[in-house]
């Protein structure tokens, strides 16, 4: 059976041979499709470039926080009393076991946490944003491995902000749905 097919311009010609030789699949003919409008792209772009930066910035203080934790034994604090000397504690690390630092705020733990919850709206940036690309699987797995491992949002970043500024400029078209 013959796919129907819309009418061809005038004074050209399409063969089946001519109509697809040289080109590529995305030059092909098939147009890029959007899940939104150029606006709505742009503003989950930002959205997701914000994040991006806020979240590898929380995951660099994290690995920071860790490395202190665990290498050296030691908790960040602000505030309280020393458990040692009776004396008021400012800010500063303070030994985690026995513990250093009798009431104030373990800002160790309050990094943990700050982390955990924008890695969570640094994922729902990144849904947003592959979904009204259309991207495949796999990028948004990548998008999401940029808030676990460090300085990979910065890098991904930079690399998916510069094709989708370029997706839109090759497909002016494309995201007018309305």
């Amino acid at each position: 059976m013959i796919d129907p097919k819309p009418a061809s311009p005038a004074g050209s010609t399409n063969t089946a041979a001519g109509n697809n030789a040289g080109t590529s699949g995305k030059a092909s003919g098939r147009k890029r499709r959007f899940g939104g409008t150029e606006a709505q792209i742009r503003s989950a772009l930002k959205f997701y470039k914000v994040l991006a930066y806020l979240t590898g910035t929380m995951l660099l203080l994290l690995c920071a926080e860790l490395i202190a934790r665990y290498g050296f034994g030691q908790y960040l604090f602000a505030g309280g009393t020393n458990a040692v000397t009776g004396q008021p504690f400012g800010f500063g690390f303070a030994d985690a076991d026995p513990q250093g630092v009798l009431g104030g705020v373990n800002l160790s733990v309050a990094v943990l946490i700050v982390h955990g919850w924008m890695y969570v709206v640094y994922l729902i940036s990144n849904f947003r944003l592959w979904s009204l690309m259309r991207w495949p699987f796999l990028k948004l797995i990548l998008l999401a491995l940029g808030g676990v491992v460090p300085f990979l949002s910065f890098i991904v970043e930079k690399k998916f902000h510069a094709e989708v500024e370029a997706e839109l400029a090759a497909n002016p078209q494309a995201p007018q749905r309305y």
